[in-house]
């Protein structure tokens, strides 16, 4: 028997090693995983446990110190700019390494390697959109700066040698659970970083406004979804004279669109929740008499964050702020002179073209009376234990083909060709390393005219006292109306016709009114000379924003966090009293209608965590909206729906108008209608919510989450955070979306300045420094975030020094 015993144990023992040495689907081996001297407890420490205080760093012409404040933020003082950005690489990759490869694996469409097989169909689409080609055109642009490209080649130097010094037990988690190895980095990931950034950013609606133009006509379109709103306070002031002599725009005497109904999935767009806000004010509206630049950009809540906060130092400039992992520089911050920040300039920069091929080779596609000849590009998708998948993708001169006979053949947009800006040659970097060095506001133009894409809002103040704006982006130059919908490729009239002249894109120095703002609304006023147009303008926080900048005088930097954090509501100030108004409140007599109406009718219109009102609101809202857009879901073709905005304003003004008539009888369906059906419906899910949680305050209804760059690593995530805010308000904090970094700096002769973020300088899950700051940021608090000398180690959690 003992035998018997021996033997079972043994075959149990061996059985268990075999299963934990080999991967089980997507599971790496166990046996690594839980190894105690390599596996995930590696990961358990944080970096001031792990800290070196001397690193061996190559190619390094003098010495480098970095040292690190209390929140892990590094400070990074070199002797020259190579040193820098090569020390740079060093730092950003011993912190972020396996978000900044994800992000450009994510890019180039290469997830497959990583996970396999069912990542083959996302692989294409992102190859088809041309990111990869597009960086590869960046990299030949950049040849032609031979010192920006130097720099890139220090940064991606230094982020190889931490690479090459790994070990199994220092390698970060996400590759352990995975299965994978880093591999080197380049100056093309970096250039494939912002394309990243271009594609997250910028989408179109072209497929669902031909749509819509086709079942509404174009009378009916222009009335739901004007070019300009009644209430429409622009990024660059309205009262803003343009200097100059446009160039001129030849639109066709007459149109021919593709004008087939299109009942295809759409390409996916940016999501719903990105946004941002930034502003400065001059000097005349401040208390201490100096200007104040805020900025808080607005992207997914994710961890590890998309930002990584730091200090770069030489002798002859000190920049900090916000980087992007992967890439050089600031992106937004400030240095002793000026400071800057960026939000999102919506601009349908992204057109379709419907192409005419000669034949079944694709060889040719028409173009007016001749053939042009297409490329062919064979993309080699690497898989995960399966054979590398080959996609040939047909490029126009308009762009790549998306759709085609070989990628989902079945729909009804084959053979449309997607022409961006973002697949144009380009040298985004050199705008922020020179913009990390600017000095006045003529060398921030001058960093500007190095930027193309994704159409950015630049925000600026120095501590001279000017304050500026400039809509950033290359800009095709349209007729009106140009790029809306589908157009046919075929017809060189159809093509854009050139560009907008950087010194003609929106502007503004020093206005009148005090204060120069953006909060991703209509750039400019009707009298901007060129063409404009966005389906994604946002229409309250802009305005809210304005409106307190206006009113506000002797400001401070606390006055400045307070309005970075506003919970003021605007949507809900405007709906609610035409909600109600319309309510037939004698149909809803219930002691829980009764207590809900109650609390709307008290409620200050702010969004605060603890507050109630703001959960009916959202509720009720999406109800009526719901409801009185429902039928157009039903034509069975993609669509967008009018705003937010324009549905407030036909209920208050249009309560009987025919959009709200959706009765198949002779009784006539009104505004009122959708309203009470909407309370209806508010009440069935609110005794549905209250039986199942109970407490209904705005944070416990939106559930505000931080989650892994993974979705299905629930654990590295951070859910329920409390704090309040939403979607249409400066503080926009929705589920999922929210200010993803918060930056105030008042300029003067020392630079006064805060910023935050939600997550922590670390991407390890295990370190403390992973979600420190998630905290303060959910209650609208920063750390000091003000530049530091060389011998300024108060606080500081060690020092590391580079030979």
């Amino acid at each position: 028997m003992k035998y018997f015993s021996f033997i079972l144990a043994a075959v149990l023992t061996i059985s268990l090693a075999v299963v934990v040495s080999r991967p089980l689907g997507s599971i790496p081996p166990l046996v690594g995983l839980l190894d105690p001297n390599h596996g995930f407890w590696q990961n358990t420490l944080s970096e001031d446990q792990t800290a070196e205080k001397e690193i061996d760093l190559d190619n390094l012409q003098a010495e480098v110190t970095v040292i690190y404040d209390e929140d892990l933020v590094p400070h990074i003082f070199a002797e020259n700019d190579l040193d820098l950005y090569r020390a740079q690489g060093y730092v950003t990759a011993k912190h972020r390494l396996w978000q900044m490869e994800f992000q450009t694996m994510a890019a180039a469409g290469r997830i497959s390697e990583i996970v396999g097989p069912v990542a083959i169909e996302l692989d294409r689409l992102t190859r088809r959109k041309g990111l990869a080609y597009g960086a590869e055109l960046g990299l030949e642009f950049l040849k032609q700066d031979p010192e920006t490209l130097a720099a890139m080649e220090a940064y991606a130097d230094g982020v190889n040698q931490y690479i090459d010094q790994l070990t199994d037990a220092t390698l970060p988690v996400e590759y352990k659970i995975l299965n994978y190895q880093p591999e080197h980095w380049s100056p093309y990931k970096s250039a494939l970083l912002l394309k990243y950034m271009a594609d997250m950013l910028m989408g179109d609606r072209d497929l669902e406004y031909s749509n819509l133009r086709k079942i509404l006509g174009d009378q009916m379109l222009d009335k739901l979804f004007p070019d300009f709103p009644v209430d429409n306070d622009p990024v660059i002031e309205a009262e803003r004279v343009w200097d100059f002599e446009p160039l001129p725009v030849q639109k066709p005497d007459s149109l021919n669109y593709p004008n087939d109904l299109l009942t295809i999935d759409p390409l996916p767009q940016p999501e719903e929740g990105v946004g941002s806000n930034n502003w400065a004010v001059a000097g005349k509206k401040t208390k201490n008499g100096r200007p104040i630049l805020a900025n808080d950009p607005h992207l997914g809540l994710n961890l590890p964050s998309i930002w990584y906060a730091m200090q770069l130092t030489t002798p002859s400039h000190r920049v900090k702020g916000a980087t992007l992992p992967g890439a050089l520089g600031i992106i937004s911050g400030f240095n002793d002179d000026i400071a800057w920040g960026v939000t999102n300039a919506t601009k349908d920069a992204r057109d379709w073209f419907k192409i005419t091929f000669k034949d079944d080779s694709r060889r040719e596609y028409k173009y007016g009376e001749e053939w042009k000849l297409s490329e062919f590009r064979v993309e080699e998708i690497k898989v995960k234990g399966q054979e590398v998948f080959l996609d040939t993708v047909v490029y126009t001169h308009y762009g790549p083909i998306m759709y085609d006979r070989s990628f989902k053949a079945e729909r009804q947009d084959v053979n449309f060709a997607l022409k961006w800006i973002a697949l144009e040659g380009s040298n985004e970097q050199k705008t922020f390393l020179m913009m990390n060095k600017a000095k006045n506001h003529q060398d921030y133009n001058s960093a500007l005219d190095n930027y193309n894409a994704p159409p950015q809002n630049f925000v600026f103040a120095s501590k001279e006292g000017d304050i500026a704006m400039r809509i950033q982006g290359k800009f095709p130059l349209k007729w009106e109306g140009q790029g809306k919908f589908f157009l046919d490729g075929a017809d060189p009239r159809m093509d854009w016709q050139g560009y907008i002249p950087f010194d003609q894109n929106a502007s503004t120095l020093n206005p009148e009114r005090g204060f120069v703002s953006s909060a991703n609304q209509h750039p400019v006023d009707p009298s901007y000379p060129y063409y404009v147009f966005d389906n994604s303008y946002e229409h309250y926080r802009n305005r809210r924003l304005n409106t307190r900048l206006r009113e506000m005088q002797e400001i401070t930097v606390e006055d400045m966090k307070a309005l970075q954090f506003d919970d003021y509501y605007l949507h809900a100030a405007e709906a609610v009293p035409v909600m109600l108004d319309l309510l037939d409140e004698e149909r809803f007599s219930s002691a829980e209608a009764t207590k809900y109406l109650k609390e709307l009718k008290e409620w200050d219109f702010y969004a605060d965590p603890n507050q109630k009102a703001p959960t009916l609101f959202y509720i009720w809202w999406n109800q009526i909206s719901g409801s009185i857009w429902k039928e157009w879901y039903e034509w069975g073709a993609p669509i967008v729906t009018p705003n937010s905005y324009q549905t407030v304003s036909l209920l208050k003004n249009e309560p009987e108008s025919v959009v709200f008539d959706h009765s198949k009888t002779e009784a006539v369906e009104t505004a009122q209608d959708h309203v009470n059906k909407g309370f209806e419906e508010l009440l069935e899910k609110m005794k549905e919510w209250e039986s199942e949680e109970g407490d209904y305050s705005w944070a416990n209804y939106k559930r505000t989450s931080i989650r892994h760059l993974v979705p299905q690593f629930a654990s590295f995530s951070v859910e329920n955070v409390y704090t309040g805010g939403g979607r249409g308000i400066l503080n926009a904090t929705s589920e999922r979306h929210g200010a993803s970094w918060r930056m105030v700096v008042e300029l003067g002769e020392t630079p006064n300045a805060y910023g935050i973020y939600p997550g922590g300088q670390s991407g390890n899950p295990g370190s403390r420094f992973y979600t420190n700051m998630i905290n303060r940021w959910a209650k609208g608090e920063y750390i000091d975030f003000s530049l530091r000398a060389k011998d300024d180690t108060q606080d500081a959690l060690f020092t590391t020094v580079f030979n």
